[in-house]
């Protein structure tokens, strides 16, 4: 039988060391021998001996933190010996080592699988107050291990060495040592009282020393704790 389908750049990828790696840009491969962390319902194909264990957003208070922000990360534990292959709707996928000393504040509908070895919690985003419906808490990672994250598209990574201006919706991630804050991007004058909107109403600002990861496409609002207190506030939204 012969395809190009079949050609080397497809096959899976092989390595002697255990962990995550890409199979290609849109697909990532763990090689397993132990356990990992992965968004649940990301497994498009495994080999092996391999169990899945669906574990909310990650404990207990990291669940009552996310049903309270509507952030988080729906998790799942990947266990035991074999090769298992995640994906995320096609979407691009990059691998980022942390290491000790390293924090980055990444958004969680971004983060695809994580090395068990790292810690996350969820925070408010500094800055944000009630300025946006567009997500105000953010998964903030420490420690030592891989990350995969997924962006719509190809990235850019931009190095904040003067004040940054980004799209909530289009910002990935970010060192969490910046300072973030809410910017209007939109003047207030007649024509925004008629209607005439730029569609750009708040920007994310960060300062200090880092980077900040920005996709070209803007992920759909999440519902966060405005859209929740809309259904009836916080407890409604817990319950929910």
């Amino acid at each position: 039988m012969r395809s190009e389908l079949f050609s080397a750049e497809n096959l899976e990828k092989e390595s002697a060391q255990p962990g995550m790696r890409l199979q290609n840009s849109k697909m990532l491969k763990i090689e397993l021998n132990g356990e990992a962390m992965a968004r649940a319902g990301s497994m498009v194909a495994y080999q092996g001996q391999v169990q899945f264990q669906a574990l909310g957003s990650g404990g207990l208070g990291k669940f009552l933190k996310q049903k309270l922000t509507g952030e988080g990360v729906p998790l799942m534990k990947v266990s035991g010996q074999g090769d298992v292959f995640l994906a995320e709707l096609a979407k691009d996928v990059h691998i980022i080592d942390l290491e000790p000393g390293d924090s980055l504040s990444i958004n969680g509908s971004s983060v695809l699988a994580f090395d068990s070895t790292l810690q996350y919690d969820i925070r408010m985003v500094g800055g944000a107050g009630m300025a946006s419906s567009s997500g105000l808490f953010n998964c903030v990672f420490t420690g030592y291990g891989r990350i995969a994250i997924t962006t719509r598209g190809t990235p850019v990574v931009l190095n904040v060495d003067a004040p940054t201006y980004v799209d909530p919706q289009a910002a990935v991630c970010w060192s969490a040592n910046l300072q973030t804050g809410y910017h209007r991007a939109e003047q207030l004058g007649l024509g925004t009282l008629l209607g005439r909107r730029t569609g750009e109403s708040f920007t994310m600002s960060f300062a200090g020393q880092g980077f900040v990861v920005v996709q070209p496409s803007e992920e759909p609002p999440i519902l966060g704790s405005g859209a929740q207190q809309q259904e009836g506030g916080l407890l409604g939204g817990l319950l929910s």
